[in-house]
């Protein structure tokens, strides 16, 4: 009995999201508006937001919604800030980095890597890569489309399609930007 209360109220929600809807679009509608609603970026932004109401359809892949800062896609590396300490390979529940340190010719090792891979067929973008790391250099990004026809070679991204400018951080979490700078500075 209790179950069938949850579907019935369940159902009620949907309904309710459904006739808000077109009740929504009926009220901008009167007020003098003609042609498709939501054309931009911030229309859509603005109709899921919290203070959205009712069902809305993006026509993928034409359209896309922006993703929120703290959006977990697949990790990449700020450019110059990778010591390969090993950190980020140790945290990696699936063991899906693999790094090997770079070294000199008289075969003293160097703090960068040489050979950086992720196996992103592999990676579960738990982020324990990108909190682990005590020189902020793994960050996660906001990719997400990783479809490949040729299987697993597409798959393992090495540091040319890892490595990224520190502005491609700060363009896609620009409040996390902020705040590392701000304790940066704090430090200094």
């Amino acid at each position: 009995m209790y179950a069938s209360l949850n579907v019935l109220k369940a159902f009620g929600v949907t309904i309710q999201r459904f006739l808000e809807s077109y009740v929504d679009d009926f009220k901008w509608f009167l007020k003098g508006g003609f042609g498709y609603r939501y054309k931009s970026a911030e229309a859509l932004k603005e109709r899921q937001s919290p203070r959205g109401r009712g069902l809305f359809v993006v026509q993928y892949p034409k359209e896309r919604l922006p993703q929120p800062e703290r959006f977990r896609g697949f990790p990449f590396l700020i450019e110059e800030r990778c010591t390969a300490c090993g950190t980020c390979a140790r945290a990696c529940p699936p063991q899906c980095i693999w790094i090997t340190r770079a070294t000199d010719e008289n075969g003293k090792s160097l703090r960068r890597p040489e050979s950086f891979y992720i196996d992103i067929g592999m990676c579960m973008n738990c982020g324990f890569c990108a909190e682990f790391c005590p020189f902020d250099a793994i960050k996660m990004g906001h990719e997400y489309e990783i479809a490949s026809f040729e299987g697993g070679k597409d798959l393992v991204w090495g540091l040319e399609k890892l490595t990224r400018p520190v502005s491609y951080h700060a363009e896609i979490h620009p409040a996390a930007y902020a705040e590392e700078e701000a304790k940066k500075a704090e430090k200094a």
